[in-house]
């Protein structure tokens, strides 16, 4: 797997503990559950009493998008950044608000920035390239087998070295998030995270993080939550970003 060169590689998570914590910046495949993922995050640590600013820069798809959520969030503690025109999700205007790069400067508050789907939607971070190295970021990569272009390992590396060409930076690790929404089993879970522990066999990558509703990830067998003999971490997600009928 190609990677671009990158002088200043995102650190791993424990080195990166007596300092600043990396900003973690969610890409992936259009539909595979990366806002999810990045809102139920941001929604998780701000509960666990951090300061947690999420930043939106999505602005190729107009569904389903952090911003459309910044009322639960805001409530909740997050601060939330969007564009410079303010948190309407109707707008497709490239304008990324400058007050962007201010959380990601200051130490003391967990960034988590939400691209756009595949490497069109990820180009945008190309702008706060300098700025995430000088801090330090994981480049996280969100994989749902069940969308038709990453349903197999050669699929997940083709969409991995495109993210990681658009953007310039390092990808660090995997976020297994295959669902079928609210009739996610943890069957699906499992398969998800197979497909995952194939691409990190491929690449070195680790398994970050495991994303998927309660019930799935409440079902999952004893020691399924291990990547290499270490521990993936969980992320109970809302379905926060679709209404109860959908």
């Amino acid at each position: 797997m190609a990677r671009p060169a990158d002088p200043r590689p995102a650190p791993a998570p424990d080195a990166a503990a007596s300092g600043p914590t990396p900003v973690r910046v969610i890409a992936g495949h259009y539909g595979s559950g990366k806002t999810e993922f990045a809102v139920s995050l941001a929604l998780r640590d701000a509960a666990r009493g951090r300061r947690v600013a999420l930043v939106d820069l999505d602005i190729v798809n107009p569904y389903f998008r952090s911003r459309e959520r910044a009322g639960l969030l805001e409530a909740a503690g997050v601060r939330v950044i969007s564009s410079s025109l303010g948190h309407v999700a109707t707008v497709e205007i490239p304008a990324i608000a400058p007050e962007v790069r201010a959380p990601i400067a200051d130490p003391t508050t967990d960034v988590i920035v939400d691209l756009g789907g595949d490497d069109v939607g990820a180009r945008v971070a190309v702008q706060l390239r300098a700025d995430l190295r000088r801090r330090g970021y994981e480049l996280l990569i969100v994989v749902n087998a069940h969308r038709p272009e990453t349903r197999d390992a050669a699929g997940v590396l083709r969409h991995l070295d495109r993210i990681a060409a658009a953007t310039g930076l390092t990808p660090s690790g995997l976020v297994s998030a295959t669902h079928l929404l609210r009739e996610t089993t943890p069957a699906h879970v499992l398969a998800g995270l197979a497909l995952c522990r194939e691409v990190a066999g491929l690449t070195g990558l680790p398994i970050r993080y495991v994303a998927a509703i309660p019930d799935a990830l409440a079902g999952l067998p004893a020691g399924a939550l291990l990547d290499r003999g270490r521990p993936i971490e969980a992320v109970a997600v809302g379905p926060h970003l679709r209404e109860d009928w959908m």
